[in-house]
């Protein structure tokens, strides 16, 4: 059987829709940096002849929410799984098709290291990039998504259960295609770096 629907909302909302309903649970988020320990037991003691309890959100996670965070981790890694590898195989075939001019390098004078750095940032700056644009991409999909993940199940989100983005979190994620792009293209540049000068020279 379906979950009746569930709103998150303030209690100002109410009262502005003219609705008399009793909340019978309240979300607080105290301040950072505080003992939350102490801040519990004197909100149970305070709230002890009603007979409510206050406790952490662990402790009353919805289902539904556990089911939605699991979904969207393992699509996120499924996603750059998927982007690693087709990382490595642009940089397999491009250093493949390059290896006789590697050779010339090499034998003119470039070091392994040197190769490996010239694979590396010859995709750098691409996954750089695209991590610069798909951040706002990204958030885009994810206030469109994740509203209807929530009506799917019987409840409504509010923005501000939606808006969870800050700043460092984005400077992070566009980090992210810097760092798969690197990651995806060490073992063909490693591949490179150590090819035999002799070898790659022969390679039409």
């Amino acid at each position: 059987m379906a979950s009746p629907p569930e709103v998150l909302t303030s209690a100002a909302t109410l009262t502005d829709l003219g609705l008399d309903a009793r909340p019978t649970q309240f979300y607080v988020q105290p301040a950072p940096g505080g003992d939350l320990s102490s801040y519990l037991a004197s909100l149970n003691s305070a709230l002890q002849p009603t007979g409510a309890v206050a406790g952490t959100g662990g402790t009353s996670t919805s289902g539904v929410i556990v089911a939605m965070d699991g979904l969207i981790t393992i699509l996120t890694v499924m996603l750059v799984v998927v982007a690693g590898l087709g990382v490595l195989n642009t940089v397999v075939l491009d250093t493949r098709d390059r290896v006789h001019d590697i050779g010339v390098m090499k034998a003119v004078g470039m070091t392994p290291r040197q190769v490996l750095t010239m694979v590396i940032t010859s995709v750098a700056g691409v996954g750089l990039l695209a991590g610069i644009l798909g951040v706002p991409l990204g958030m885009a999909l994810h206030h469109f998504v994740t509203p209807l993940m929530g009506h799917a199940v019987g409840m409504t989100l509010p923005a501000s259960v939606i808006a969870v983005y800050r700043s460092p979190t984005l400077t992070l994620l566009a980090l992210g295609g810097l760092v798969i792009a690197v990651t995806g293209a060490l073992l063909p540049a490693g591949w490179a770096a150590r090819a035999a000068t002799a070898t790659a020279l022969r390679t039409e």
